[in-house]
């Protein structure tokens, strides 16, 4: 968290704050719309605003007409540390990019056949128990061996070894519905 710790809570402010917010909210949005790049930018902006109103709640001016201005000069700054952030952000974009420039780009097609594997490997994993899944992600993808998963597990390295055998077993199985596998494509 930057700058000073939120002041001890008092109702009086609160109600203030929470007043601002309902008479001033739209009118800090329509400032951050006119003048961030993007619609989503000037809700982040309205969002940080906000929370640095709330941070600096203390300060809230006494007279209602102070607020709205208060507010805006919040957001000024929140617009420009948002601009920089996206001119800094546009910078290292293009320094990848550059040093990236001989790389062959990946295929599409061949990422968005990954995708669909992979989203069908989790709904398989989602099929599993909670123990099962835990058991076979701690060995596939976290590289544990059976013998360390057991530990994280709080099982002997036998049980483990026999329920990562079930388990992938019910893997396979979820995998491939109908029962082919390569080794039965082998046999034939």
């Amino acid at each position: 968290m930057r700058g000073q710790p939120p002041p001890p809570p008092d109702p009086l402010v609160d109600d203030r704050f929470e007043e601002a917010y309902r008479t001033s909210g739209s009118a800090v949005l329509g400032y951050a719309l006119r003048r961030c790049a993007s619609r989503e930018d000037a809700f982040d902006v309205v969002a940080e605003t906000f929370a640095v109103a709330w941070r600096r709640r203390g300060d809230l001016p006494a007279d209602a007409a102070e607020v709205r201005p208060w507010l805006f000069g919040i957001a000024r700054l929140c617009v420009a540390n948002a601009a920089r952030s996206r001119r800094r952000a546009g910078r290292l974009g293009q320094r990848l990019a550059e040093a990236f420039a001989g790389t062959p780009l990946p295929d599409p097609v061949a990422l968005s056949e990954g995708r669909a594997g992979t989203r069908e490997l989790a709904d398989a994993l989602g099929r599993l128990s909670a123990e099962d899944r835990e058991l076979v992600t701690l060995v596939a993808w976290e590289g544990l061996t059976p013998a360390e998963a057991a530990i994280a597990l709080g099982l002997t390295p036998g049980a483990a070894r026999v329920r990562l055998h079930r388990a992938r077993a019910r893997l396979r199985a979820e995998l491939d519905p109908n029962g082919t596998t390569e080794e039965d494509d082998r046999d034939q």
